[in-house]
C-alpha cells in the first residue's frame, strides 16, 4: 500500500530541490515513489508540475501508431496527425498517479507563491530518507502515513523550518 505526503514549501523552486533529493534517493533505493508532483499556487489558479507529462506521451505513442496504420492506408503523413491528436487527446484525459482534483483542492488552501510537494511512497527508509530532506523544512499538509510517523516527520521538518527563521 501506498502513503501520501504533502508537504508546503515557501517557493516552486524549493519544492523542486526536494523533489529533486527525492528522486536522487530513489535511485540509490532508499525511497520508491509512484507519483511526484509539485502544485503552484498563484492567485486563485493551482498548477501541477508533473513528473510525467501524459499529453505528450500520449502524442508521441499516437504519432507512432498512426503512422503505421497511415502506412497501411499509403497516407503515413495524415496518420501521422490524427494519431498524435488523438493520442495528444487521451493523455490529456489521463490521470496518473495522484488524482489532479486533489491535489488541486489541497493546494488552493495555502497561500498565495507557496508550493506544494505531493509524494506517492510505496516504500522507504524512513530515517535515511528523512535525514536527506529534513533540512530543507518545509511545513506538512496532510499524510496518510499512522501518527507517529506522521508526528517524526512534523517535528524534524519543523525544526528544520525554525532553525531557518532564528
Amino acid at each position: 500500500m501506498s502513503d501520501l505526503v504533502a508537504i508546503v514549501y515557501p517557493s516552486e523552486v524549493k519544492a523542486e530541490e526536494v523533489r529533486q533529493k527525492i528522486l536522487k534517493l530513489q535511485s540509490e533505493y532508499l525511497i520508491t515513489i509512484s507519483d511526484a508532483v509539485i502544485a503552484v499556487k498563484t492567485g486563485d489558479a493551482v498548477k501541477l508540475n508533473q513528473l510525467v507529462n501524459t499529453t505528450m506521451t500520449g502524442a508521441a505513442s499516437g504519432s507512432f501508431w498512426g503512422l503505421l496504420l497511415g502506412m497501411v492506408f499509403l497516407n503515413p503523413l495524415l496518420g501521422v496527425a490524427l494519431g498524435a491528436g488523438a493520442g495528444a487527446l487521451s493523455g490529456a484525459l489521463t490521470d496518473f498517479g495522484i488524482r489532479d482534483q486533489f491535489m488541486k483542492d489541497l493546494a488552493s488552501k495555502v497561500k498565495s507563491g507557496d508550493a506544494v510537494l505531493f509524494l506517492l511512497i510505496k516504500s522507504m527508509t524512513s530515517d535515511k530518507v528523512l535525514n536527506a530532506i529534513k533540512d530543507a523544512g518545509g511545513i506538512v499538509l496532510t499524510t496518510s502515513l499512522d501518527e507517529k510517523k506522521e508526528q517524526h516527520l512534523r517535528d524534524a521538518l519543523a525544526a528544520a523550518t525554525q532553525a531557518k527563521a532564528a
